[in-house]
């Protein structure tokens, strides 16, 4: 009895993981979590330069960057989907696999930054009266969109490469070279937005040039490295392009439903933005500076899901499946706690960091509202956050993770939210929290698909 007890694991090792696992996890999690404060932590900084323009460039900026956020939910999906695969194949140690599956995803990713490239140059303004009434407002995001919209390509070809080292584990190099066009883009905003060292003061303008110059060093740096460095990625075109009918199609059967289910998550996001912009400039320019908080509040979580994608996918890719359901529940409880610790953060800390914000009383008193309401529900969607990304993909479950939440974005949050502000006419902040019983639908459903152990399946035996 005394020997049984002595190797028994503790409760917390059975609930949180042991030594072995958090090694594992760390080594990839930590440097993603790095890159994610480093970018947070700058994006807040960009934003609290262009707050210092006043409300009617934060909502500017707000909208003009829905373009942009839908381009990157798009690849989101579409590269987090080939990453699934190149996880798994890394597990078996299949360079030509991934070879094929990067030249596939890089074809595909600079066809959709063709589109969105199209909307930000042509037909900005169009895009924006989706979003707004307010000319003035229409104007400016106009103006930063036909400036930065070239740049969707630079971003594309980089976040392509960097989604295929981090998921064959090579994780410090895109977190070092995004974090110095991060760093390069704040001093560059700092800079052309208020006018220094003789160059003129540019206002908006100034940085959506930031942003631009910024990325188009990140993406020439990035790939530059890879091929001299000659890392296990670096292919030649023949073997990045060279794939079959057949591959094409086994992979884009797995590929297509995750990226559908980030351009259907994506537009019910910018359908938020639509409802809370319909409000009233204030409501938009609030939830825009909410927003930012709370990607700050949320580097750990999302770090979490990145490590946890790679660890299972590489295990499951092995045919460890009971290591890979382990390891996954592990994750899960771990973000359960650590939304618990962001959420207490943010009801202490998010009234020191509303000051430094020149917008009129009426936005911070939204701001202080919704950020109460997000400290109190931050566990829930950090939970839904390792459930979707790093669980139910990294098993290739693309199907049931298509519908969960696609399904309960579009039947819940978004008609609860629309009735909210447009038949019952209500605030801002109860108009989130209808939109936030999405995320209540989706932890009860991702919780019983994780438990059924039915999201498990091998996709790099198939190729």
């Amino acid at each position: 009895m005394i020997d049984t007890l002595a190797v028994r694991p503790s409760i917390f090792v059975r609930l949180f993981g042991n030594r072995e696992y958090y090694e594992a996890l760390l080594k990839i999690a930590l440097p993603v979590a790095f890159q994610n404060l480093i970018m947070s932590s700058l994006n807040m900084v960009s934003m609290i330069f262009i707050g210092q323009l006043g409300e009617t460039s934060v909502a500017a900026i707000a909208l003009a960057n829905q373009v942009f956020f839908l381009l990157q939910l798009a690849l989101f999906g579409l590269f987090s989907g080939s990453a699934m695969f190149t996880a798994q194949l890394w597990g078996r140690r299949n360079l030509v696999g991934i070879h094929k599956v990067l030249g596939l995803s890089l074809s595909l990713g600079v066809l959709v930054a063709a589109l969105f490239t199209v909307i930000a140059l042509v037909f900005p303004e169009q895009f924006l009266r989706i979003y707004s009434k307010d000319e003035r407002v229409i104007a400016l995001g106009a103006e930063f969109l036909r400036t930065f919209g070239p740049a969707y390509f630079f971003i594309t070809v980089t976040f392509c490469f960097a989604s295929v080292l981090r998921s064959t584990g090579q994780v410090r190099l895109p977190v070092l070279v995004s974090t110095g066009a991060l760093v390069l883009n704040t001093l560059l905003s700092w800079v052309l937005i208020f006018g220094m060292a003789g160059i003129p003061k540019m206002g908006l303008q100034g940085a959506a040039l930031a942003g631009l110059i910024a990325r188009i060093l990140e993406c020439s740096t990035l790939i530059s490295i890879i091929y001299l460095q000659k890392s296990p990625i670096a292919a030649s075109p023949l073997q990045m392009f060279g794939f079959e009918r057949s591959f094409v199609g086994r992979v884009l059967k797995s590929i297509l439903p995750v990226t559908a289910q980030e351009v259907a998550w994506s537009l019910g996001i910018t359908s938020f933005n639509a409802i809370y912009a319909r409000i009233g400039t204030d409501a938009i320019a609030a939830m825009n500076i909410v927003g930012t908080i709370e990607q700050m509040g949320m580097v750990l979580v999302f770090a979490l899901g990145m490590g946890s994608s790679v660890l299972v996918g590489n295990l499951i890719g092995a045919e460890e499946y009971a290591k890979a359901y382990q390891y996954a529940g592990w994750t899960l409880r771990l973000a359960i706690a650590m939304g618990l610790v962001v959420g207490g953060g943010l009801l202490v800390f998010s009234p020191l960091l509303l000051t430094l914000y020149k917008v009129n009383p009426q936005v911070i008193q939204y701001a202080r509202a919704v950020l109460t309401i997000l400290a109190c529900l931050v566990w829930m969607r950090a939970a839904n956050t390792i459930l979707i990304v790093g669980i139910l993909r990294s098993g290739g479950d693309t199907g049931f993770s298509f519908f969960m939440e696609t399904g309960t974005m579009w039947c819940v949050g978004v008609p609860l939210a629309w009735m909210g502000a447009f038949i019952f006419g209500l605030p801002v902040y109860w108009v989130y929290v209808l939109a936030m019983m999405d995320e209540l639908t989706k932890f009860i459903i991702g919780n019983w698909r994780y438990y059924s152990h039915r999201w498990i399946h091998n996709l790099a035996a198939s190729v």
